[in-house]
């Protein structure tokens, strides 16, 4: 190995042991109105560092969105988040770039100190800030019967999920599955395979959750459909069947009904 094959080599393992972490940017805003007042929209830039990020994704949210995931945060985690800095509300000239412009890189900042606190990151409370207003539009429309445009924001979802939740994988089967639903409902057999066995891969230690035995069905069908292996989807399915029928459980639901169920307030 030449000297600079040697400086490539160290300088590739050098990448591949960087810690992957998260940084937040807020590139631009719009303003938009309701019928009382008129707000700043703020644009999220979720960028995974330590490794090539080819899944750039954003979410919009208001200084409003903030404020209630500060108050949430403070009651599990005041102590936690003692050094972490609110930008205050502003009650005069808000709409003012200046204001704008000071309060993006508030907000960013403060993104940037709950992500480096371990235990915040991991939060429910945290995740849900990036999610919900997503999750809720998705199984909305998966629940009208839009499958084009759930497939489209559960996508979405699953970007999000997996610079969100890497230390809980097991977080990213509902939206997976619901990508399931929408490419089946959508007749696209060989994406919805492809989907369901990545999510069953997450599942492969956890036969008891609600979405493995409807998975498995699902997969059983798509794979004889596709003319791939179902044999050992279904020797899996019957087992599942057996415990079923040992527990107090006597009907197995269909993955659209447990997916349509997700979400619900």
């Amino acid at each position: 190995m030449t000297t600079r094959e040697l400086q490539m080599y160290w300088k590739k393992e050098k990448l591949n042991c960087k810690p992957v972490k998260l940084l937040f940017e807020i590139q631009s805003t719009r303003i938009a109105e309701d019928f009382l007042s008129k707000f700043v929209v703020y644009q999220i830039v979720i960028i995974r560092t330590g490794s090539f990020d080819g899944n750039k994704v954003f979410i919009e949210r208001r200084y409003s969105h903030f404020e209630k995931l500060h108050r949430d945060l403070l009651k599990d985690f005041n102590n936690e988040m003692e050094d972490v800095l609110f930008p205050k509300k502003v009650l005069i000239g808000n709409l003012t770039s200046e204001i704008i412009n000071k309060r993006m890189l508030g907000l960013k900042n403060y993104l940037e100190d709950l992500y480096a606190i371990k235990c915040v990151r991991k939060s429910m409370t945290f995740i849900r800030f990036f999610l919900d207003p997503e999750l809720h539009e998705g199984y909305s429309c998966l629940r009208s019967g839009q499958y084009s445009k759930a497939l489209e924001i559960f996508q979405h979802i699953v970007y999000l999920k997996e610079k969100l939740t890497q230390h809980k994988l097991i977080l990213m089967v509902p939206p997976l599955c619901a990508l399931v639903v929408c490419h089946k409902d959508l007749d696209e057999p060989e994406k919805a395979y492809k989907v369901g066995m990545d999510a069953l891969s997450l599942l492969e230690k956890h036969t008891g959750h609600r979405y493995y035995m409807p998975l498995l069905e699902t997969l059983v069908s798509l794979a004889y459909k596709l003319g791939k292996d179902f044999i050992s989807l279904r020797e899996k399915l019957e087992r599942g069947e057996e415990r079923l029928m040992r527990s107090l459980e006597t009907e197995m639901k269909t993955l659209k009904e447990v997916a349509v169920k997700e979400h619900v307030h």
